[in-house]
């Protein structure tokens, strides 16, 4: 791992500079004073999906229901489809698109920032989560303002997700140890530019050893309940910790079994266009 963390080191100023190059946020709608869940309704051309949204993940739980109140949803294709995966909507320029033209780009004009509650939420079979851009241009995770996916996901072994546990374990370690770098960014330009091997390298172990100090406790990411619905039921783990789940199906998953078992083109989007009709908030 040490070899890993001083190139991290090395790449420090690379790595923070783009990090402001971000959309501007500030037409995101801001979360009311209820903390309750609510309950959309999305009639498709497959057939009804119920989903609840979550009550603590109230800016995605706000800006969902604006959309909906407002039609953002009504007419839009589910564009991305993968088998075993899930299936993804809400590109605003779907409702219109020509057949096989790809889709996915296509988004409101803001970003929501991004709503982790973690481990309560995670991506077992029927969560709803927020679709983003990818890290190198998004570290921060900040979800679309529109685009959403259901996850369809598969049955893992307890062995599989042993192994998932480590790599989580490792990559925590890294996202601490890159914000610790990130705090020390002047020193290390500085020894950067005094070509200064052993001071970097000094640094290098000390931020190390915070980092094993500050993760000691941290051994598990997988908690029974996840442990149980992954090999039960199913789901993406690898996704959990990186896109915000903010809801889940509570009727219509055999809808959406229908709609991850179509056919696709070499874009994942549905041979035959497969739309939500409407959606609308329901008691």
């Amino acid at each position: 791992m040490k070899k890993a963390l001083l190139l991290v080191i090395l790449a420090i100023a690379a790595i923070i500079g783009p990090h402001a190059q971000l959309k501007p946020t500030s037409t995101m709608p801001q979360p009311t004073e209820n903390n309750g869940d609510v309950k959309v309704l999305l009639t498709t051309s497959m057939g009804d999906i119920t989903v609840l949204l979550y009550g603590d993940t109230p800016r995605h739980r706000d800006n969902f229901v604006k959309l909906v109140n407002e039609g953002n949803y009504d007419g839009v294709l589910f564009h991305r489809v993968i088998n075993d995966f899930m299936v993804q909507t809400g590109d605003p320029s779907s409702r219109t698109a020509a057949a096989g033209r790809r889709l996915g780009d296509g988004d409101v004009p803001y970003q929501i920032e991004a709503e982790f509650v973690f481990p309560r939420h995670f991506h077992h079979r029927g969560a709803l989560a927020a679709a983003r851009q990818g890290d190198e241009v998004n570290p921060e995770k900040k979800s679309s303002g529109s685009q959403f996916y259901i996850v369809t996901g598969k049955k893992f072994t307890d062995g599989q997700l042993d192994a998932m546990n480590r790599n989580a374990v490792m990559k925590h370690k890294q996202e601490v140890f890159n914000n610790l770098a990130a705090q020390h960014r002047d020193s290390i330009m500085a020894l950067r530019r005094n070509r200064d091997t052993a001071g970097l390298q000094a640094l290098q172990e000390q931020l190390a050893e915070e980092t094993e100090k500050l993760t000691a406790a941290d051994t598990t990411f997988i908690t029974p309940e996840m442990r149980q619905a992954y090999t039960t039921e199913g789901g993406t783990p690898h996704l959990d910790g990186s896109y915000t789940v903010f809801g889940r199906v509570i009727s219509g998953m055999d809808v959406v079994d229908k709609i991850q078992k179509a056919e696709t083109d070499g874009y994942d989007r549905p041979v035959e266009d497969i739309r939500i009709i409407s959606a609308k908030v329901i008691d």
